[in-house]
């Protein structure tokens, strides 16, 4: 019976293997296709750029963008200091024993994760100056209302994942804590935050690509920032392409070495180990 049973499995592996789809022939499908599209993009983007790209106009429009790229960056790493920093004190406000900071932390996080980034730029940028009394003294309030937006946008978003962090730490770490002597707020401090910023480090570094990104909606508010500069070139020359080439490298140049950074921290935490 053994040896019948071994023999009905060696035809079946012996038929796995001559398949349609064993292992060997999805990996060469799955290797084609992946560069037949990657090789379709390259075709694209070739083509666009020889046949659509004005390089006359790229030089004389160049200085703007700088311009603005200095902008987006100026607001990137403010906000997102400012987010990470604040989130990371909503992350523990989520974790809070007392009912009254989970409560007004909770609330906090369903409004900002629950309504669009454009709604919250409208009321900051909007709405706050109506309340002022009087005349509202903030003369460029499209600046402040970019950092207050997406600070408070995205604290809401690092919090979930510090929370999500604190949740993954074992409890036996804080009794640990415990039993050495250390209060709360010390074993947080000194054994559970530290693992918990290892177990969100990935989705705080998506969250910060994603903050890159949420900059393209400043345009709306009228901020001299990539955007806007793409609108600006492309209403008075009517060429999409030349500007949308230079917002692309301009935005990827802060994505990919973010992402090359989140990276790197990950593995100086030993991801996973």
């Amino acid at each position: 019976m053994a040896d019948s049973y071994s023999g009905a499995t060696s035809d079946e592996g012996n038929r796995g293997s001559g398949g349609l789809l064993d292992d060997t022939t999805l990996k060469w499908l799955g290797a084609s296709l992946s560069s037949v599209f990657a090789l379709g993009v390259l075709a694209l983007v070739v083509y666009i750029v020889v046949t659509q790209v004005s390089f006359e106009l790229m030089r004389t429009v160049l200085p703007q963008f700088v311009s603005a790229y200095l902008l987006v960056l100026q607001i990137v790493v403010i906000g997102g200091v400012l987010s990470v920093t604040a989130g990371v004190f909503v992350g523990l406000a989520r974790v809070s024993k007392t009912s009254i900071t989970n409560g007004i932390a909770t609330a906090y996080v369903q409004f900002f994760r629950g309504t669009p980034l454009l709604f919250q730029l409208f009321v900051v940028y909007f709405g706050i100056p109506t309340l002022w009394p009087g005349t509202f003294p903030v003369q460029n309030w499209g600046f402040p209302t970019a950092i207050i937006a997406l600070t408070l946008n995205h604290a809401a978003y690092v919090g979930e994942a510090v929370r999500g962090g604190i949740d993954a730490v074992p409890d036996g770490q804080m009794e640990a804590a415990r039993s050495l002597g250390m209060g709360y707020i010390q074993g947080m401090r000194e054994v559970v935050v530290p693992q918990a910023w290892r177990n969100a480090l990935a989705a705080i570094g998506n969250d910060q690509v994603i903050l890159v990104k949420d900059t393209s909606l400043l345009t709306i508010i009228a901020l001299p920032e990539l955007m806007q500069q793409f609108r600006s070139v492309n209403s008075a020359t009517f060429d999409p392409w030349t500007p949308l080439v230079i917002v692309a490298i301009a935005y990827l140049s802060i994505t990919l070495p973010l992402m090359r950074l989140v990276t790197y921290l990950e593995d100086r935490a030993d991801w996973g180990g």
